[in-house]
Formats: C-alpha cells, structure tokens, sequence
C-alpha cells in the first residue's frame, strides 16, 4: 500500500471560519482522517500560498500527536504527485490538473482523484464533464457520497459523451472512475459531546424543558433557497404534538446567510408552529453546538434542495446517539435505514417540463442568481409533512423507540461512516487505481498542451511580428550608455513588475556588458553558455530588456 498521498488545497492554512459551507467542513474533516487515521507515511499537502508544515499538521492532530509526517509544496509541484502516486482533490473538477499531467509527459506516473460536494450548479457540472474531454484515464476516479449522486452523474456522462459521438464520431464513452464512498465523522468525538448528563439536565433547563418535554434538532446552515425551506419542518413540528397531545420543542441551531432572512424564518415559525417553542442557536459555536447534541431527543432535516448531495449532519446526529427524522432525499436515503435508524418522508418533485428547463435557462444568461435557481426549484419540491409528523410523534411518545434507533443509528455509523472505517475505502481505491497505472501503455498519444489553453504566448502567437528564438540575434542598441540607462541603474518601480519570471537585474547586467562591442549574437549562442535549468528566465530576461529598449532584435 502507497505510504504517501498529494492533497491538492488551493487556500493556505487550514480552518473554517464563520458560516461554513458543508464541503469545507467535509474536506477539512476528510484531510484530518488522512493523517489521523489514513496509515499514510507522509501527506503533501500542495497549496497556492506559502504555508508552515507545523501549523498545518497542529490543524490535522487531535488529542494524540500525528504519526503522519505533513510536508508542504506548492500546487504546481507536480514532482510531489509522482512522488506519492495519488493526487487528491477535494473537488470534482480534474481536467486542469489532467493537461498538467499530460503536459509535464506524467500521464501514467499518478492518479489524480477528486470529490463530489455537489452536482447542483451548472459550472460543477461543466467541471466534472471536462473529464471526458480532457486526458483523464481509467486510474482516475471522481467519487461520489452516495448511489444517488453516481447515478445522477452517469447519466450526465452518458448524454454528454452521447452528444460527442454524434457530433464528432466514435463510439468511445470516455470518463473517470464513479466509485461511491461516503463522507464520514469522528464518532469518538461526537459520542463524547453527546454522552455527558450533566450538560443535558443545564442545557434543557436552560431552554425551559422538563425532564418529559421532547426537543427535535436541526444543525446546519438556515437557508431556504440552498438547504430546506422551514415551513414544512415547522407545521410536521407542530403536528407532532398534536399528535402526542404535548407542544413539541424545535431547536434550530445554525446561521443566516442574510441578516434579514431570521425574521422571515421567525415569521414562518409563528404561522406554521404557533403552539410549538423554537429556539435558535448559534451553530457558530461549537461549545453550544456540542451541548446541543446532549440535549436534543430527535433530530430532523426535511431538506428539499438539489445544492444538497450527501448531507453530513444527520451522520453527526446518529453518531450522536439520536434518532432521525429526514426527508427521502439524494444521500439521507443511502445513510438512514427507514424504520432501523429513523424515519423518512417521502418527496415529490414534477416531472421535466419547460418550467425548470426556463429556470436553468435564466440562471445560464445570468438573469437570475443560482441561489434563485436552486431556491426556486425547490420551492416546488414537495416533502411529505404527515409522514415526518407521524415519525416525530411515534419518536415523541417512545422513549425505549428513540434509545432503539439512536443506538442503531450509533452502530450504523461505526460500522460504516465512522473516519476509521471510510478512509479505508479511499485506501483500497487509492491502490487499485495504482495497480490501473502499473498495467497502463508506455506512451499516450495526443497533444502535450491543452489546444484550448496551454501555453499563452503559443496561443497567441500571431499577435507578435516575431518570436524569440535560438536564431534571433540580438545586441546593443546604438548610443546606449550602460552607467546611466535607467532600466539598467535606477529603482523605477514599474521595472520589478513580473521579476520573479525572468532574470533580475544583477544577473542581467552580466549579460549586457557582455554585448558591448559591434555586432550581432545569437540567443541560441548566448544561452548554450547558461545552465539549462536558468535557459528560460534568461530568455525572458533578454525579451525584457527588448522591450525596455536595450537590445534590438532582428
């Protein structure tokens, strides 16, 4: 088994902020189970920004020291790639990092590996499609969180590649391995927050519940047009204790995308649940979102939205002990087990026709936000509000029921969704596409560069009259004084602009004084008497210095 593992993370630290979105809390939680759990000797972890080892590998530990070495480089260190065999991304998107491959000739030297968050927005889906255009190989994989999502993005693949092989011929259907793992939690850590008394008995007191009273929960982002609209939460609430003959507490602990959108929220709660009590927590605050799962009796997420894909906290609230009521949605399907960890309602969406088709339409002009199009839509997205109230009430009135599911929902996680046992999967698929590689041709045909976009002064060639080659000859330009040429003395803070691609001026100067005297030299002369690894900043140093007017070309 590979030792080592690439991490491709475009930021520089790690860390979540406020407002987190559900796949930075994945990927943040994925990379901590690489290093605690992954049995990797060494993780690189390739950034765009300059970071400390140390600081990242403080983010990645936790109560124990890691085992794990964390070794840092930068995103175009595709030696680190090679080095490990697997490249990793916490997106789907590969065909970039698949020409870089091509174009460093290292197609059968490493995986490249990404990860589904969502297949909701129109650019995710142009990203993943890529894969069949670009040079991607069966030793590559996009997984996918659930059934659900794979065959969703089958089916895409199959209609796009379809549309290739009318439009250009061949009866090639080209993409990226599917496989279907799982995001998963830690559920040592979740267990312990959950399992602790003394914080239950505060934390009810507190919100005003006696020791009979029944609080559901949500944890996640509060937010109608990219998560679940509250009304049909609300009115299963308020249902379900009419049911059980007892108000039911409802606790919604997360944040607002907007300011203003808590008191549409607070709005729909009076209408929908006027018999209910609704509190609101901070889900900013992991102290109170921990004390929430020791709290709570029942958890529930009536999501409704297609920007939702795998849908991590309901694992959370199983690792957390509580029974589950959720909506029949895309991966709360694949992770609760109607009737065994909880209860699911069923959903209903129309059939396709031209009202969808419009929205999509509207949101690709820029006419309408994806929020709106993702909102919109599901605001036509129906979820059964009897079936969730009759679940919340059979839950409500079974204490012995709600400790049933809660500890199957416990057991389903260990068994399944706890980081341990996910990060094995990675590891098995890890190693298959490595043995894919082992058995793959010695030479790809087809071009080294992306035709689209590989090289910008190939691509835009023909601007220029000329181009700087080994037979361009270049000297001196008549009358110039080397003591006084500003470009050659002076600090002109214009003249350090790009600095960093081409020689600087104390390396340069060498070169101009090596000029003087009549006559023409030629670059390619020039440069057999550079090392070749500084060849091609000097080539941008003398193009420089042309357009600084010291040197004439011909």
């Amino acid at each position: 088994m590979s030792g080592e593992l690439a991490i491709h993370h475009l930021g520089g630290g790690l860390g979540l902020g406020p407002n987190p979105f559900g796949r930075d809390v994945a990927n943040l939680a994925l990379y901590r189970a690489f290093a605690r759990h992954g049995g990797f000797d060494l993780l690189h972890m390739l950034t765009a920004l300059e970071t400390s080892a140390a600081d990242l590998a403080g983010a990645l530990q936790g109560a124990e020291p890691l085992t794990t070495r964390i070794e840092t480089g930068s995103l175009l260190e595709l030696g680190r790639a090679r080095q490990a065999g697997t490249l990793f991304r916490g997106k789907a998107d590969l065909a970039e990092l698949a020409w870089a491959r091509r174009g460093a000739g290292l197609d059968g030297a490493y995986s490249l590996v990404g990860l589904i968050h969502t297949i909701a927005p129109p650019l995710t889906r142009e990203e993943i499609a890529q894969a069949s255009l670009a040079p991607v190989h069966p030793w590559d994989a996009i997984i996918c969180t659930s059934p659900s999502v794979r065959d969703s993005i089958s089916a895409m693949f199959e209609g796009w590649t379809d549309y290739l092989g009318e439009r250009f011929g061949g009866p090639k259907r080209p993409m990226p391995q599917l496989p279907i793992l799982p995001l998963g939690v830690e559920l040592d850590e979740i267990a312990a927050q959950a399992d602790r008394p003394a914080v239950r008995q505060a934390v009810r007191a507190r919100l005003g519940l006696g020791e009979d009273d029944v609080l559901a929960l949500w944890v996640g982002r509060l937010s109608f047009y990219e998560k679940a609209s509250p009304q049909p939460m609300f009115r299963a609430v308020e249902e379900a204790g009419q049911i059980a003959g007892r108000p039911l507490h409802f606790a919604l602990a997360g944040w607002f995308p907007q300011d203003h959108h808590r008191a549409m929220f607070e709005e729909a709660g009076r209408a929908y649940a006027p018999n209910s009590r609704l509190h609101w927590i901070d889900g900013n605050d992991p102290v109170l979102l921990g004390e929430m799962w020791a709290a709570a009796d029942i958890f529930l997420s009536l999501v409704d939205n297609i920007q939702e894909t795998f849908g991590l906290a309901p694992v959370e609230a199983m690792a957390a002990g509580l029974p589950v009521v959720a909506s029949d949605w895309d991966g709360y399907r694949f992770t609760i087990r109607h009737g065994q960890e909880g209860f699911l309602a069923p959903t209903l969406i129309p059939s396709p026709g031209p009202p969808s088709v419009m929205l999509l339409r509207r949101h690709l002009q820029r006419m309408d936000t994806y929020q709106a199009y993702v909102g919109q839509l599901a605001q036509h997205t129906a979820v059964d509000v009897g079936a969730a109230a009759r679940g919340l009430a059979d839950l409500a009135l079974s204490p012995d029921l709600r400790r049933q599911m809660g500890a199957s929902g416990r057991a389903r996680v260990r068994d399944t969704f706890d980081w341990k046992r996910v990060v094995v999967g990675y590891r098995e698929l890890f190693n298959s596409l490595a043995e894919l590689r082992r058995q793959a041709p010695a030479a790809f045909p087809g071009p080294r560069l992306n035709p689209v976009h590989g090289d910008p002064f190939r691509d835009h060639g023909s601007f220029a009259t000329l181009k700087l080659t080994a037979d361009t000859e270049i000297a001196l330009r008549p009358g110039l004084d080397l003591a006084t040429d500003p470009a050659l003395n002076s600090s002109v803070t214009l003249d350090t602009y790009g600095e960093a691609w081409r020689l600087n001026m104390a390396e340069l100067l060498p070169l101009v004084e090596g000029l003087t005297g009549p006559g023409w030299r030629r670059v390619g002369d020039l440069l057999a008497t550079i090392a070749p690894p500084a060849r091609a900043r000097t080539t941008y140093g003398l193009a420089w210095l042309c357009k600084m007017g010291v040197l004439d070309w011909r």
